[in-house]
């Protein structure tokens, strides 16, 4: 798991690791011009081969530029390093390394590549460099780092914006794509559209969360030499979910040689309607695709038919007592409850119907009754909004809740937009006033735990924006979480990027355009598999 800290945070780091470890500003800058020369390398090839451009602010994301443009030419590149200013008003480490590269721009080697410096003073100036650019192989942009809270004004915005609409050739940022806030998930405009990202020490708020992280491209964070026991004591209570925690989970709820089905897990889906029979199917197909050992459908009467017709044979249906619509009608309850009490997860709500009374009463009484572990989706949600303030979940008792921003407008009563806006402040204060973990699922999904702590996913595509995968999700949670119900944080943390890595398996077959949510399910396998290795195998 990785800390993402805000600037005000990673400004702190900065600060104590000079202060109580005596590791000077200038080998943290050195260390994160290094970081990104090593990626510029990997991702482009032999340096003497290049011709690179340096874009450099006045501050200190232009003296990580500065020793980028230094650690090119040292190993053969035609390097051309240009100041947006002048040299006399830069300060401090900055300074220094703008100092280093003029002196070496002066300088005539055989044994090295080619460095220019140069001021850019005007917005001619800087149209003389834009117009060929092309003439370069890449553009490292260290314009703007962690300090910008506003759109980029002036000569900066002028840059920003050409960047921005037009750019011949691929962009390296450092830290974050200029004219991104650090700490926002919005996106000002202008703002540069990277084809790759280097952040330093810990990831920001704006390299992981959505829409403004995909303005980076592909990120890599790379250790300058802060301690980890200072980052660890920031503050942030946003991290990012690594590939390392979902191994560590698949691990922990590995499977016994001995086990049989009764064993890894039995859940109840209580979904479906009349005229909505197929987000039950999705949702349990994935709960036996995410590995436990038997699932049953619970469904209104004219529905269960359907279902047991369309869905996998390995899946039982039970009828429940239905309204004259064809919903689960509230005199189920004490039927739904027996099946409940001979299962170790529920996931209720995929296809079930919120538009009646007696539904909405059934969903909030079983709920209210729960003996187990309970998942929350789609028509549930709806049949509990407004949230009652009462309800909460407990560490023996967990409620997950699944919803996407206008299913959480619904349960808050707030704007969808605020949500996009602030969708980690939401999602955490819903989660602790109600003691429940809450998977908001976005482009990014957020998930908040009872405990404070927020979660950032980073698998997943567009391609899953389609009916049915949200129902897929639920399925994945309930069956992950009923093969080890202690484990609540890593089986939601474990089901949500499982399910987004198997969607990009899946769309790398189909392509974005074309994925469907049962796709998602049939890349489940290779999904764990990648994760979990020969540990998943006999």
């Amino acid at each position: 798991m990785k800390k993402v800290l805000n600037a005000g945070q990673m400004r702190e780091v900065d600060r104590l690791t000079t202060e109580r470890y005596n590791i000077p500003g200038t080998l943290l800058m050195e260390n994160a011009g290094q970081a990104v020369f090593s990626l510029l390398t990997k991702s482009f090839g032999d340096p003497s081969d290049l011709r690179v451009i340096v874009v450099c602010g006045r501050g200190n994301n232009g003296g990580d530029g500065a020793v980028v443009a230094r650690q090119l030419w040292q190993r053969g590149s035609s390097v051309d390093l240009f100041l947006l200013g002048e040299l006399n008003t830069t300060k401090g480490d900055a300074r220094i390394n703008f100092e280093i590269a003029r002196k070496l721009s002066e300088e005539e080697s055989n044994d090295v590549g080619q460095l220019s410096f140069t001021e850019v003073k005007t917005s001619n100036d800087w149209r003389t460099i834009y117009n060929v650019l092309e003439q370069y192989d890449l553009l490292v942009d260290a314009i703007l780092g962690t300090g910008l809270n506003r759109p980029a004004e002036g000569l900066y915005g002028i840059i920003i914006k050409d960047l921005a609409e037009f750019c011949p050739i691929p962009i390296l940022s450092v830290d974050l794509p200029s004219g991104l806030s650090a700490d926002s998930a919005l996106a000002f405009d202008p703002h540069i559209k990277a084809d790759c990202t280097v952040t330093f020490t810990s990831p920001k708020p704006v390299n992981v969360l959505s829409p403004a992280c995909f303005a980076g491209g592909e990120l890599t964070i790379a250790p300058i030499g802060s301690p980890e026991d200072l980052i660890e004591a920031s503050g942030s209570s946003l991290n990012l979910v690594e590939r390392q925690d979902i191994a560590a989970y698949l691990t922990q709820s590995r499977r016994a040689p001995y086990s049989h089905k009764g064993a890894v897990g039995n859940v109840l889906v209580i979904a479906g309607s009349r005229g909505k029979t197929g987000a039950a199917c999705m949702t349990a197909e994935a709960v036996l695709r995410s590995g436990a050992g038997l699932v049953t459908i619970a469904s209104s009467a004219s529905a269960q038919d359907v279902i047991a017709q369309r869905v996998i044979p390995e899946v039982m249906t039970e009828p429940l007592a239905e309204t004259d619509r064809g919903s689960i009608s509230h005199q189920a309850l004490e039927s739904a409850v027996e099946l409940m009490d001979k299962v170790d997860v529920l996931a209720i709500g995929p296809g079930l119907s919120s538009a009646e009374e007696s539904t909405r009463a059934f969903v909030r009484e079983i709920i209210n009754r729960r003996t187990v572990p309970v998942i929350i989706d789609a028509d549930g949600l709806n049949s509990l909004s407004p949230w009652p303030g009462e309800l909460k979940g407990s560490d023996e008792l967990p409620l997950i809740l699944t919803p996407h921003p206008g299913e959480m407008s619904r349960l808050t009563g707030l704007k969808t937009s605020e949500i996009q806006e602030r969708p980690t402040e939401i999602a955490r204060d819903f989660a602790t006033a109600h003691s429940v973990f809450l998977v908001l699922k976005e482009a990014r999904t957020i998930i908040a735990s009872p405990d404070g702590q927020v979660y950032v996913n980073p698998t997943g595509n567009s391609g899953m924006s389609t009916a049915g995968a949200g129902d897929v999700l639920t399925g994945i949670i309930a069956g992950l979480l009923a093969q080890k119900t202690q484990l609540h944080l890593g089986a939601v943390l474990s089901s949500v990027y499982l399910h987004g890595l198997a969607g990009n398996i899946a769309a790398e077959k189909s392509g974005v355009r074309s994925l469907i949510a049962t796709d998602i399910t049939r890349s489940l396998s290779e999904a764990i598999l990648t994760i979990g290795g020969d540990n998943e195998k006999p």
